[in-house]
């Protein structure tokens, strides 16, 4: 009777193996990371971060508002990265040790780390862009999507849960006397408030798996799940692989 058995099953296995191969998402995907972004620095901003990730290739998606909108009556550059290799979260007010009512980036970096990637409008996606304000989105809001590579420390510190989106960039209005009069930590030629973080979120795995291959823009057939023609027909000819091979099992009991 095992035998039997074993007979039936193996062609079932066999389609099943054939249908998953042709279906991408049964195949294997993409992993999805997010992050919700929340205020520092009392800079009552919001956003959000999508991130699916196929090997070291990630697309990314930000949408954020409530930023400070101008700086020297133009668009307001908000410098913003992914940041590793620390503990991988967002700093509180006990992080500003000098007591100016301001995060700095460098007094927020043992919660978030250091520049791993930059998320440059253009170009340059390395720590070493991480403060050029001609490639950094600007106003007080707007979309953000890019595709690009990611380091091994990046790609190691996400993984790990570990990475953090943090956009830059403070209204000088809202910062005390002392903040105000302070220069930028990362850039002296700047105020402090060009470079300080005004939102941060880490970025964390979701339960979405995005099939490969699919379009980048998202939407369509192929970012919505696993092809249900394809797994319709492996549903049928798994039945009918069954079926046949309850049919041998009869004939040959009927022969005996």
């Amino acid at each position: 009777m095992m035998k039997k058995s074993v007979l039936i099953a193996a062609p079932a296995l066999a389609l099943f193996a054939a249908v998953a191969a042709a279906s991408p998402a049964m195949a294997g995907g993409s992993t999805s990371y997010q992050a919700t972004l929340t205020q520092l620095n009392g800079s009552h901003a919001t956003g959000n971060v999508t991130l699916s990730l196929s090997g070291n290739q990630a697309t990314i998606t930000e949408h954020v508002s409530g930023l400070a909108a101008t700086f020297s009556g133009k668009p307001y550059p908000h410098v913003q990265h992914i940041h590793i290799g620390a503990d991988g979260t967002c700093p509180t007010t006990a992080a500003d040790t000098n007591h100016d009512g301001v995060i700095s980036t460098t007094e927020g970096a043992p919660s978030y780390g250091a520049i791993g990637t930059t998320l440059s409008t253009s170009g340059d996606t390395s720590p070493a862009a991480g403060t050029t304000l001609t490639v950094a989105p600007s106003g007080a809001s707007y979309t953000y999507n890019r595709t690009i590579d990611l380091s091994a420390a990046t790609l190691a510190s996400l993984q790990a849960g570990k990475a953090v989106v943090v956009v830059h960039g403070l209204d000088p209005a809202t910062l005390s006397a002392a903040a105000q009069a302070e220069k930028s930590d990362l850039v002296p030629s700047l105020p402090l408030a060009a470079t300080s973080p005004a939102l941060c979120g880490t970025l964390v795995a979701s339960q979405m798996t995005m099939p490969t291959g699919g379009a980048q823009t998202g939407g369509g057939a192929t970012a919505s799940g696993p092809d249900l023609g394809l797994l319709g027909l492996g549903g049928g000819l798994l039945a009918a692989a069954a079926a046949a091979g309850t049919v041998v099992m009869r004939r040959k009991q009927l022969s005996r």
